[in-house]
């Protein structure tokens, strides 16, 4: 069990989440990032399965075949896809809650790549999971304008309140065409 050095890293990453949602201008999701961590059902899985590299989850699911983590994680956090998904399928993620997933994902390289990782991983990240996840359509082309823009021109271009709106705004409000 590694209880200090998981909980190290759930609060160093909540800390990067946070400062990137507070430069978008949402400072109450920066606040209520992932508190489920510290619940006695993902805090406990996450320190049995600590690796320091990857989430504890993909460890212990190579060795049970589920993480019950996950299952609590996911339906408690708004700020995952999977939260999305009802009878009829996926939902479209609302505003700061699809800008939280972005800013997860970026602090969840920084977490666990710590010096290696770069403006091109989280969109790496997204291609390489695409098929795991059902995502509404208009949700998918947001995240991956978004980290397509943080390739190219990094995170002092994309994490800021106006250029969120206006990509939200523009793919995801913009009416069908007929």
């Amino acid at each position: 069990m590694h209880i200090i050095k998981h909980f190290m890293t759930i609060t160093s990453h909540r800390f990067k989440v946070m400062n990137m949602c507070f430069k978008c201008g949402l400072y109450r999701r920066g606040l209520v990032h992932d508190l489920s961590k510290y619940s006695k059902t993902e805090f406990l899985e996450g320190a049995k399965y600590y690796v320091g590299t990857s989430s504890p989850i993909s460890k212990c699911r190579q060795e049970t075949g589920k993480s019950l983590a996950w299952l609590h994680h996911k339906g408690r956090n708004p700020h995952h896809p999977e939260y999305w998904i009802d009878s009829n399928g996926p939902v479209m993620m609302p505003y700061p809650y699809v800008v939280e997933c972005i800013c997860d994902r970026i602090a969840a390289g920084k977490t666990y790549k710590k010096d290696k990782v770069n403006q091109t991983e989280p969109l790496k990240y997204w291609y390489k999971n695409l098929g795991f996840t059902k995502v509404h359509e208009k949700t998918a082309e947001f995240i991956e304008h978004v980290l397509t823009d943080l390739s190219i021109h990094g995170e002092k271009y994309i994490l800021n309140k106006k250029y969120m709106k206006k990509a939200y705004e523009q793919i995801c409000e913009k009416p069908k065409r007929r």
